[in-house]
C-alpha cells in the first residue's frame, strides 16, 4: 500500500536565534513611503536581522524601528476636528478658533509649526522569507567572511542533527538565501557509533569569524577556519594550492583527549571567548560521571579548561584550568572583554570564574551547601527564603556587568556582577523583575533589545534601556538596578495579557528637591516589551468538533498546545472562517457588484455643493449585475434609513465593471458595448458607444478603472484607453500611438496606483514624465499617486507603461513561463497584430492579472497572475538587484524593480465547451478575476488582500509575521465579490456564492499568521488528552499539573520534610477532568485527582447500559497513574464517567448545561496506561497486559478476556474487533476479539524491538495496514499477509516502509477522505501532531500515481538547487541494519514533491519529460493529494 506524506502545518516557536546584518536593508534606512503625514517623518530603518529556526524550519525577520500608531487621543484630536463645520477647518499658518465658543484665539502655537521632539517608535518583526529545510536545525550563528568586507554584510552558518555545517548568504538577485558551502561530518569516525542518533551537534562560532565550531559525539569538535585579510589567504596559498575564491580553510576535527587535555570527557558545554588574539575555547566536562544518589563518593565533578586555537601550528594550550566545580553544571556564559572570564550556571548556583581560577558563586536555594564543597557567598537575611530553580533557566547579559536569569516559567531576574578594583567580589540577585514567555534561547540582538525565543509558545523582542534616575540620599547603592516600564501599552496578540501579567517592579521612589543640591542619580535598566512573534508551541494531543461560523457547521481541529501557564487550546480551520450577516436576494449580482463610495451632492439653500473628499468614507451604493433576462440586467442599490437595500435605477444589459470616477462624484460604468459615466443618482450623464465608425465592435469582455483612467478589452483582445476631463465632467479616448498600431491584440491588463512610492522611487528617465500643470484635471491629478497600466500581449510579453505620458518603462517575456525572477528586458514595445485566421486562445495564456499592495501594516504591491490552465503565481514586487551586465539597449525611462515568485498553485479547472455559444453558455460560464479588497477586521488590525472568484474562491492575504497565505473560502464557487462599507462596517463582504447574494464578515479573533487559519484559547495550564464528546458536543480534557510530592512510612510519618524555607519539597504530575463547551470555552464541570496521580488516557467508549431505550450510552473512560515515590511500585485505575444535563443555573447561563458523573472506579496493580473501546466493552492495558471488560450494572467493570503483551503498552487503537497495541519496547501487535466464547486471539506481532509510541490502521479500498510513529518519529508501514512465506503462516507482520518524520507524534487522528468516485468505504487519511508543532497527513496514493510521484522524486532530489545543499533522499532515510537497503519505497515525501507547483513551466515541462510523462498529469495526481483535509 502507498501514500503521500505531508506537512499541513510546519512546526511551531522558536528553538535556535541570531541576529545579523543579512539583508541589504540592515545597511540603510528604509524609504518613507509617499503618502507620511508628518508625523511619519522619521523613517522607518531595519535594525538588523534576527534568523529563528525550529526543527526543520527556518524563518528570516527584518527588526525594523518605525514611528509609532496614533494614540488614542489622537484618535480623539481627529474625531473633534472633523465634527467642526466642513470649511472651516484651520488651514497651514492659520491660527485655531477656540472650539469651546468662547470666541478666544489661540496664537500661541500655529498647526504649521513642526515640533522637533523626538517621535515615538515601536519596534516590530517582519518576515522576509521562510523555508522548510532537508534537516533538522541545531545551531546558527553569523559570521563575516572576506566578502563582507566589500558589501558590509554578514553571512549565515547553520548547523544540522546529522553533522553538516552550510554557509549561507542573501543574493539580491533571487531575494534569497544562496548556500556558499556545506561541510559534512556525517563520515566521521565519531558519528559511526550506534549511539550518535541521540547526540545533539552543538554550533558555536568565534566572536572576531575567525572559525565555527561544531560538537561530535566522542568529545570531539570539528573546526571550520575563515580568512579574515588577504594576507592570511596569500600565505595559505603558498602552502597548499588553493583556489582563491572560497572564504574558509580546511576543516578539521579536534579529538579534544587526543589533542587537549586526556580527561575531557562527557563535554557539558563549550564557548568561544572574545578579547583573545587567537580563537579561545572555554570548556565544561565531567570526567568522572556521578549523581545524587553518590555524592558521598563523588561530588564536584565538573572541571572548566580554557584552552586557545593556533590555527596555523594546530597548536592548542591551556590557558587555565579549574576543577571542583558542583555536579549539576548545566551551561557555560562568556563575559565580555572588559571583565573577561566566563559565567557558569548550575541547578542550584550562578559561578563566576575569572581567567586566574579564582570561583565567585551565588547560591539561589539550599541546596548547593548540601551537594558541594564549594565555598559560597553568604546569603544576606533577606534573601534567606529565595527558592529558585534553573534547570530549564537560559542567561543573556544586558550589558557588561548585569545579566538577566530568566527561568523556565519565564521569570526574568537581574543579577549584577560587582567589581571590587580589578577583581569581582560578588555577585547580587535582585527581585524578580518581569514574567515573560518560557524560554528556549535568549539573544542580545542590539544593544538594547534583547529576543526570547520560545519553543512552547510566542517569542518576545524586549527593549532594555539605561535610563539615570535620581534616588533619595538616604537610598541604599546596591538597590536593584533594573525596572519594568510599566506605561507600555502595545497592541499585542491576546495570549500577551498572560504572559506579561502583574510584573514585580522595583520602583525606586524619587524625592523632592528641598534645596540640599543636586540629587544623586544612578543607572537603572528599564524593560520594556516591543513585539511577539505567535506561537502555539507542542500539540499533546487533539480531536475534530463541530463548530459553528454564524449558521454553517464546519468542522475544527482542537489542539491541546503549549505547557504550563502558555498551555491551552489552538483552534484550527481549513478554510477562512466567515459568517452570513444578512442574505440579499434583492440585488442580484451573478455576474458582478460592485459597492461604491460616491459623494452624493448636498444641496443648502438651493445652492448644491460637493462633501470634500475623506479616504475613511464609507460606501453609498451598490451595483451588481446579472446575465439573466437576456441581454442581462444592471441594478442601482442603496442603503434607506432603516438598513433595508432599496432599488433605485434598472439598467438592461450586462455590466462589465463600474467604479467611482471624478474624485468619487460619477459613476463610470462600462456595459458589453458602452462605457457611459453615471450621476451619483444613477441618471446618464454622457455615453459612448464602442463603435468602429458605423460598425459595432465586438463585446467588451473586461476593463480596469484607475479615475481618470479606463481600459477596456475586447473579445477580439483589441483594446481601448479612455481618460476622464475633469472640468467637463466627461470621458474622451485617450491616444495609443504610443504602444504600437491601434489593432495590437492583449490578452489582459490592469492599472497600479503606486501608494508605497516603490514605483516613483524606482524610476529612472531621461525625460520629464509629467508636464506642466496647465490644465485643471492636471492640477487635480498633481496630488494623486502615479499610475501605471500593466498590459499583456499574447506572445505572454508584460508591459507597464508611465501614466499619464505613456512611456513604456519595463517589458520582459519571462512571465508566460512563470520564471521565478522577473527582471526588464529593456526590449522597446513588442507587436502583437492580429493574426489570420484568429488566434485560439491557448493552455498557457495568462487569463488574469493584477498589480495590488497586498499586507498587514505595510503593504507591498503583489503581481497576481492566473494562467487558462489553472496555474495560479505571485510575485512580490521590489527594488531590483545589482546589474552585472548592462543591457544592450535602452529606453528613455526604466523601472528599477524585479518581480520575484513566491507562491504558486495549481487548480483543476473545467471549462465549458469552447463552441457552445449563446445563452445558456454565458450563464454557466465562471468567472475567475481577482479583486483587490482592504479590511479592518479588528481595531488597529487592517489587512490589504486580494480576493479570487470562480470555482476555487481563496483568499490571498499577507501577516506581518506569517508572509503570504492562500486560504480556500469554503464555498463551492463564487461569481462575484465585493468589499462593503454600506452598513458603516470595514470588515463587511458582499459574496455571489451558489447560495446567492449575501453580507459577510470574518470571524473574529482568528490568527492568519499559517497556512491553516487558527484561533487561540488561553487557559493558564496544559493539557495532556482531549477528546470531543459527539452526542452533547462538548470537549472533555485532562490538565497536567504540578502538586508537592511527600513520601510517608507504614506510620503515617512523612519520610523527608524541608527544615529550611529555601528547600522545597519536589513536585509530581497530577491531573484533572474538564467537562468544556465549546461555545464561549468555559468549564462546566471538572474531576480532580489524587495529588499524586495524573490521566495517561481518556477515550470516549460506547458501553452497555440500562437506562437507555437502545441498551448502550456513550461514556468517557480515563486511565491514570498512581505515583508513589522511586521506593514502591506506580499503582494506576480506570474510571468510568457519564455526561448528564442537568437544569442551568439562569445567573450563569440560560442554555443547557451538563455534569460529568463518576459511575466506576477500578483500582489496578499497575498503570493504566492506554484505553479504547470495542461496542459494548472496554480496553484497557495494566502494566504487561491488556483487559476486555463489559460494565455491569452501570456500577462495575467485570473482566472478560486478557492478553499478556510487551512491556508498557503506549497505544490502544480499534477497527471493529481487531486491536492494536503498541508497545514501548516490542514493537506492534495485531489482536483479534471474539465474544462467543469470550477470547482475544494474538493474530501477529512485529519481532523487532522499537519503541513505538502510536499505532493507527491505515486502510484504502480493499487494503488494510498498519502504520506506527516511534521517538525519532520514524514512521513504519506493516502489512498482515498469512499468504506471504515470510510471514511465518502470518504469525509476523512485514515491514514494508520506513519513512524518518524526524518529529515525534503522540497525537494522531483518523479521517475519511472521500475520492471523486465515492466508494461505499472511505479512504482513510491519517494526521498527526508532533511535539514540535507540526501537523502533518499521511494519504494514500494510488498505485499508477504513486509510481509518477515516485520517479518525480527523484528527478526533484536531483535536479533542483535545495536550500543549505541538503539532501532530500537521505533526509527521509532510516538506518536499518536487518535490510541490505533502506525500505524508503512505500511513502513519498510531500515537502520535496510540493517544489514541483512553484518551478517555473519549462522545467516542469522538461522534469517531466524525463520520467515519460505530462506536465498536467503530474498537477492532476498532486491536486487530488493536497489537501489538509
Amino acid at each position: 500500500m502507498h501514500a503521500l506524506r505531508q506537512d499541513i502545518l510546519p512546526p511551531s516557536g522558536v528553538e535556535f536565534a541570531t541576529s545579523l546584518r543579512l539583508t541589504p536593508s540592515t545597511l540603510s534606512d528604509l524609504s518613507t513611503p509617499l503618502n507620511t503625514t508628518t508625523r511619519h517623518e522619521f523613517a522607518a530603518r531595519t535594525l538588523c536581522n534576527v534568523v529563528v529556526a525550529r526543527s526543520n524550519l527556518l524563518r528570516i525577520f527584518e527588526i525594523r524601528e518605525e514611528p509609532a500608531p496614533i494614540t488614542m487621543q489622537a484618535e480623539d484630536d481627529r474625531e473633534r476636528r472633523s465634527k467642526v463645520r466642513r470649511g472651516t477647518e484651520a488651514v497651514e499658518g492659520e491660527v485655531v478658533m477656540d472650539e469651546q465658543g468662547e470666541g478666544f484665539v489661540n496664537i500661541a502655537k500655529s498647526v504649521a509649526q513642526k515640533d522637533t521632539v523626538n517621535t515615538p517608535t515601536v519596534t516590530r518583526f517582519y518576515l522576509v522569507r521562510e523555508h522548510r529545510l532537508h534537516g533538522i536545525v541545531t545551531g546558527m550563528e553569523g559570521v563575516k567572511i572576506m566578502a563582507s568586507l566589500e558589501d558590509k554584510l554578514d553571512r549565515l552558518v547553520v548547523s544540522f542533527k546529522d553533522a553538516k555545517i552550510a554557509l549561507l548568504e542573501w543574493s539580491t538577485a533571487v531575494h534569497d538565501l544562496v548556500t556558499v558551502s556545506i561541510h559534512t561530518y556525517e563520515r566521521a569516525p565519531q558519528l559511526m557509533s550506534l549511539d550518535s542518533p541521540l547526540f545533539r551537534a552543538e554550533l558555536r562560532v568565534d566572536p572576531l569569524s575567525r572559525c565555527a565550531a561544531l560538537s561530535l559525539p566522542r568529545d570531539a569538535i570539528a573546526i571550520l577556519p575563515f580568512y579574515q585579510s588577504q594576507a592570511e589567504l596569500d600565505v595559505m596559498d603558498q602552502d597548499q594550492m588553493q583556489t582563491r575564491d572560497v572564504p574558509y580553510s580546511p576543516s578539521f576535527i579536534l579529538d579534544l583527549p587526543a589533542d587537549v587535555e586526556q580527561n575531557i570527557r562527557n563535554v557539558i558545554d563549550f564557548v568561544f571567548l572574545p578579547g583573545f588574539n587567537n580563537p579561545t575555547i572555554a570548556i565544561l566536562f565531567q570526567t568522572q560521571q556521578t549523581w545524587t544518589g553518590r555524592l558521598k563518593e563523588y561530588k564536584d565533578t565538573v572541571k572548566l579548561i580554557i584552552f586557545t586555537l593556533d590555527l596555523v601550528t594546530q597548536n592548542y594550550p591551556i590557558i587555565t584550568s579549574v576543577e571542583g566545580l558542583p555536579h549539576d553544571c548545566l551551561s557555560l556564559l562568556a563575559c565580555s572583554t572588559s571583565l573577561g572570564g566566563v559565567v557558569i550556571i548550575t541547578s542550584n548556583s550562578v559561578i563566576y570564574v575569572d581567567q586566574s581560577s579564582r570561583r565567585v558563586a551565588l547560591p539561589v536555594n539550599g541546596w548547593p551547601s548540601r551537594i558541594s564543597d564549594l565555598p559560597l557567598l553568604p546569603i544576606a537575611p533577606e534573601n534567606q527564603s529565595r527558592n529558585l530553580e534553573l534547570e530549564g533557566c537560559r542567561v543573556s547579559f544586558v550589558d557588561d556587568k548585569t545579566l538577566f536569569v530568566i527561568l523556565r516559567d519565564g521569570t526574568v531576574y537581574p543579577i549584577d556582577i560587582v567589581i571590587d578594583g580589578k577583581t569581582v567580589s560578588k555577585l547580587t540577585m535582585s527581585t524578580a523583575l518581569a514574567q515573560t514567555t518560557i524560554p528556549s534561547v535568549v539573544r542580545r540582538i542590539t544593544n538594547e533589545h534583547i529576543f526570547v525565543g520560545s519553543s512552547v509558545g510566542p517569542s518576545v523582542l524586549l527593549k532594555a534601556v539605561h535610563v539615570e534616575e535620581e534616588i533619595e540620599e538616604d537610598h541604599e547603592m546596591d538597590a536593584p538596578t533594573a525596572v519594568v516600564q510599566m506605561n507600555n501599552d502595545m497592541d499585542l496578540d491576546s495570549d500577551d495579557d498572560d504572559i506579561y501579567g502583574d510584573s514585580k517592579a522595583s520602583e525606586p521612589s524619587t524625592g523632592q528637591l528641598n534645596g540640599k543640591g543636586a540629587k544623586k542619580t544612578r543607572n537603572v535598566i528599564q524593560l520594556s516589551l516591543c513585539d511577539a512573534v505567535p506561537a502555539y508551541g507542542p500539540i499533546a494531543d487533539m480531536t475534530f468538533s463541530l463548530a459553528r461560523n454564524g449558521d454553517r457547521p464546519v468542522p475544527e481541529l482542537v489542539a491541546a498546545t503549549g505547557t504550563g501557564p502558555l498551555g491551552g487550546f489552538t483552534l484550527f480551520q481549513r478554510d477562512l472562517p466567515v459568517r452570513t450577516k444578512r442574505k440579499l436576494h434583492a440585488i442580484g449580482g451573478a455576474r458582478g457588484m460592485w459597492s461604491l463610495p460616491i459623494r452624493q451632492p448636498i444641496k443648502t439653500n438651493g445652492i448644491s455643493y460637493e462633501r470634500p473628499i475623506n479616504q475613511m468614507e464609507n460606501d453609498s451604493l451598490i451595483l451588481s449585475t446579472d446575465a439573466n433576462p437576456s441581454p442581462g440586467l444592471s441594478r442601482i442599490a442603496s442603503r434607506t434609513a432603516k438598513a433595508d437595500i432599496t432599488i433605485i435605477t434598472r439598467i438592461p444589459g450586462t455590466t462589465i465593471g463600474a467604479a467611482p470616477f471624478f474624485q468619487r462624484t460619477a459613476i463610470l460604468h462600462v456595459m458589453t458595448n458602452a462605457i457611459r459615466v453615471l450621476e451619483p443618482d444613477g441618471t446618464e450623464r454622457q455615453i459612448i458607444k464602442d463603435m468602429d465608425g458605423n460598425m459595432p465592435r465586438p463585446k467588451i469582455r473586461a476593463c480596469s478603472i484607475s479615475d481618470p483612467f479606463v481600459l477596456i478589452l475586447r473579445e477580439d483582445d483589441s483594446i481601448g484607453l479612455f481618460i476622464g476631463e475633469t472640468e467637463r465632467g466627461k470621458i474622451r479616448r485617450k491616444d495609443m500611438s504610443p504602444m504600437g498600431d491601434k489593432t495590437s491584440r492583449y490578452l489582459t491588463g490592469c492599472f497600479y496606483v503606486d501608494s508605497t512610492g516603490l514605483f516613483e522611487n524606482s524610476l529612472e528617465t531621461t525625460v520629464p514624465m509629467t508636464g506642466p500643470t496647465s490644465t485643471l484635471q492636471a492640477a487635480v491629478n498633481a496630488g494623486s499617486k502615479g499610475q501605471s497600466l500593466i498590459l499583456v500581449r499574447p506572445q505572454g510579453v508584460m508591459e507597464v507603461w508611465n501614466l499619464p505620458k505613456l512611456a513604456l518603462v519595463f517589458s520582459t517575456s519571462m512571465l508566460a513561463t512563470l520564471q521565478n525572477v522577473l527582471t526588464d528586458s529593456h526590449e522597446p514595445p513588442a507587436s502583437s497584430l492580429p493574426q489570420d485566421p484568429p488566434r485560439k486562445p491557448q493552455e498557457l495564456d495568462i487569463e488574469q492579472i493584477l498589480l495590488a499592495p497586498i499586507g498587514e501594516s505595510s503593504p507591498q504591491p503583489h503581481l497576481l497572475i492566473f494562467l487558462r490552465s489553472g496555474q495560479l503565481a505571485i510575485y512580490e514586487t521590489l527594488p531590483a538587484g545589482e546589474q552585472t551586465d548592462p543591457p544592450t539597449v535602452t529606453r528613455a525611462s526604466s523601472l528599477k524593480i524585479q518581480f520575484v515568485k513566491i507562491l504558486s498553485k495549481a487548480f483543476e479547472i473545467q471549462r465549458a465547451e469552447e463552441n457552445e455559444k449563446g445563452i445558456i453558455a454565458e450563464q454557466k460560464r465562471v468567472l475567475r478575476m481577482f479583486i483587490p479588497f482592504i479590511t479592518t477586521p479588528a481595531v488597529g488590525t487592517t489587512f490589504s488582500g486580494v480576493f479570487f472568484t470562480g470555482d476555487h474562491p481563496s483568499w490571498i492575504l499577507a501577516s506581518d509575521k506569517g508572509g503570504l497565505q492562500l486560504y480556500p473560502s469554503g464555498h463551492s464557487v463564487v461569481h462575484a465579490f465585493t468589499p462593503c462599507s454600506l452598513w458603516d462596517s470595514k470588515s463587511d463582504f458582499l459574496l455571489y456564492s451558489d447560495e446567492g447574494p449575501s453580507l459577510m464578515e470574518w470571524v473574529p479573533e482568528f490568527q492568519l499568521n499559517g497556512p491553516l487559519p487558527s484561533r487561540a484559547v488561553p487557559r493558564g495550564r496544559s493539557y495532556s488528552s482531549i477528546l470531543f464528546e459527539p452526542s452533547t458536543s462538548l470537549i472533555v480534557a485532562a490538565s497536567s499539573l504540578r502538586a508537592k510530592f511527600a513520601s510517608f512510612d507504614e506510620d503515617g510519618n512523612k519520610v523527608w520534610e524541608p527544615d529550611v524555607p529555601n528547600v522545597s519539597d519536589p513536585l509530581c504530575d497530577c491531573s484533572t477532568l474538564e467537562l468544556i463547551s465549546p461555545e464561549g470555552w468555559m468549564t462546566m464541570d471538572g474531576y480532580e485527582f489524587a495529588t499524586n496521580e495524573f490521566v495517561n488516557d481518556i477515550s470516549c467508549v460506547t458501553l452497555e447500559t440500562s437506562s437507555t431505550e437502545t441498551g448502550s450510552k456513550e461514556f468517557i473512560a480515563v486511565g491514570t497513574t498512581v505515583d508513589r515515590g522511586e521506593d514502591l511500585a506506580a499503582k494506576g485505575s480506570t474510571y468510568i464517567f457519564e455526561i448528564v444535563e442537568v437544569v442551568p443555573d439562569p445567573a450563569v447561563s440560560p442554555k443547557r448545561w451538563y455534569r460529568l458523573r463518576l459511575r466506576c472506579r477500578d483500582e489496578a496493580k499497575g498503570p493504566v496506561t492506554a484505553i479504547c473501546g470495542f461496542h459494548g466493552y472496554l480496553v484497557s492495558s495494566m502494566g504487561q497486559k491488556i483487559f476486555v471488560r463489559a460494565f455491569d450494572s452501570d456500577e462495575r467493570l467485570v473482566g472478560v478476556a486478557f492478553l499478556d503483551v510487551g512491556v508498557y503498552v503506549t497505544s490502544l487503537r480499534t477497527l471493529k474487533n481487531l486491536l492494536l497495541v503498541g508497545d514501548a519496547v516490542k514493537s506492534v501487535t495485531f489482536v483479534a476479539f471474539q465474544e462467543d466464547p469470550y477470547k482475544l486471539t494474538l493474530l501477529a506481532k512485529d519481532i523487532g524491538r522499537v519503541c513505538v509510541m502510536s499505532a493507527d490502521f491505515f486502510f484504502a479500498g480493499e487494503e488494510l495496514s498498519i502504520v506506527t510513529g516511534d521517538e525519532e518519529g520514524i514512521l513504519r508501514v506493516y502489512e498482515y499477509s498469512p499468504s506471504d512465506p515470510d510471514s511465518r503462516d502470518g504469525r509476523h507482520l512485514l515491514l514494508r516502509t520506513e519513512f524518518h518524520g524526524q518529529s515525534e507524534y503522540h497525537a494522531s487522528t483518523l479521517i475519511a477522505k472521500r475520492t471523486k468516485e465515492d466508494p461505499v468505504i472511505p479512504q482513510a487519511k491519517l494526521i498527526c501532531g508532533s511535539t514540535d508543532g507540526s501537523l502533518s497527513c499521511l494519504t494514500p496514493v494510488e498505485e499508477h500515481a504513486f509510481k509518477r510521484l515516485q520517479l518525480l522524486q527523484g528527478q526533484l532530489t536531483r535536479n533542483i538547487q535545495h536550500v543549505a545543499g541538503l539532501n532530500p533522499k537521505a533526509f527521509r532515510i532510516v538506518r536499518n541494519d536487518l535490510v541490505s537497503k533502506p525500505l524508503s519505497k512505500g511513502i513519498l515525501d510531500g515537502s520535496l514533491l510540493s517544489h514541483f507547483e512553484s518551478l517555473p513551466i519549462g522545467r516542469q515541462v522538461e522534469v517531466t519529460r524525463q520520467i515519460g510523462t505530462e506536465r498536467t498529469t503530474i498537477l492532476h495526481d498532486w491536486i487530488g493529494l493536497n489537501s489538509a483535509w
